[in-house]
């Protein structure tokens, strides 16, 4: 069996991306990787091609006309999904990474589910960094739930802005409202570390408009962005301390972080709505009304 995995990225340096890290994280059980590396200024392919020979790079240059809907990343995780020859696919983001104590699980419910048809693929629980490395988004806008890997399927391309993945027929991307049919999918107990909002401030007011920018327009992206000095970590519905233990692969970026981020309670915005929905799932565990772009058959014992 054949297990292969692919990631895409641009300027990830100088954005802050530990997608060194991501890359690593997973190379312990993939035969191979690909990397599909956008046309950047900051010396980020000539960082993917040190990491190991398992690494094959695809060079892009991005299409801005593909801006609107976020749709160039999903060209993007296509172009690295076509490329996959394995039996399974793993597909990681440059913003996440895979606890080292948790990589060889996912070989083995691989080979548990790989004579069952019926599983497509596995569902990973996200911790969702923000702020800073000791604090966790578990509000009603933080997404719980991702398709990180699956198996071999010609049908299956990137969802939307590649949130996730979706079967389609013909053998196309999301284009024009086709919705495609949700991945029969089994749950597992491999968190994704997403440290998409861990940055300085001022790093992160950048990222976040060179990420809104394939979104809207020009003229939008300067409305939003007005006076705004540094990103707000405070403006969200609701954080919690994290008390586990990062991959060691982020213990010297975690050394690096020069920034103080002391998270505010008060200062949060939380409808009515939503306070009640929060207080229904911490006393229930469960989400009411959660999107889910899956469909779940099981969970893994």
């Amino acid at each position: 069996m054949k297990i292969t995995a692919f990631s895409y990225v641009r300027n990830g340096l100088h954005m802050g991306y530990p997608f060194l890290q991501s890359v690593q994280s997973v190379l312990p059980i993939v035969d191979e990787f690909i990397m599909v590396v956008g046309d950047s200024t900051d010396g980020t392919r000539e960082a993917v091609k040190a990491l190991s020979p398992k690494v094959k790079i695809i060079d892009t240059v991005w299409d801005m006309k593909l801006r609107s809907g976020g749709k160039i990343f999903a060209q993007q995780a296509n172009l690295g999904l076509d490329a996959m020859t394995g039996d399974w696919i793993i597909h990681i983001q440059a913003d996440e990474v895979i606890h080292e104590q948790d990589i060889e699980k996912i070989r083995k419910y691989i080979l548990a589910v790989d004579a069952r048809p019926e599983v497509e693929g596995f569902l990973f629980p996200f911790l969702n960094f923000r702020g800073d490395y000791n604090h966790i988004h578990t509000g009603r806008t933080a997404h719980r739930f991702e398709i990180r890997a699956f198996r071999k399927n010609s049908a299956i391309r990137s969802y939307k802005d590649s949130q996730g993945f979706r079967k389609f027929s013909p053998r196309a991307a999301y284009e024009g409202g086709e919705k495609g049919e949700k991945l029969h999918v089994v749950k597992i107990d491999v968190p994704i570390f997403h440290y998409s909002y861990v940055r300085p401030p001022r790093k992160m007011k950048e990222k976040a408009q060179v990420f809104t920018s394939f979104y809207v327009d020009d003229n939008s992206l300067k409305e939003i962005f007005k006076g705004v000095e540094e990103f707000d970590y405070n403006e969200v519905d609701k954080l919690e301390i994290f008390r586990g233990t990062h991959p060691a692969l982020m213990k010297e970026v975690i050394a690096r972080k020069d920034w103080e981020f002391e998270y505010h309670p008060g200062m949060k915005y939380t409808s009515v709505r939503h306070r009640i929905l929060n207080k229904i799932e911490d006393w229930t565990g469960y989400r009411i009304g959660e999107y889910k772009n899956y469909k779940l058959i099981g969970k893994m014992p």
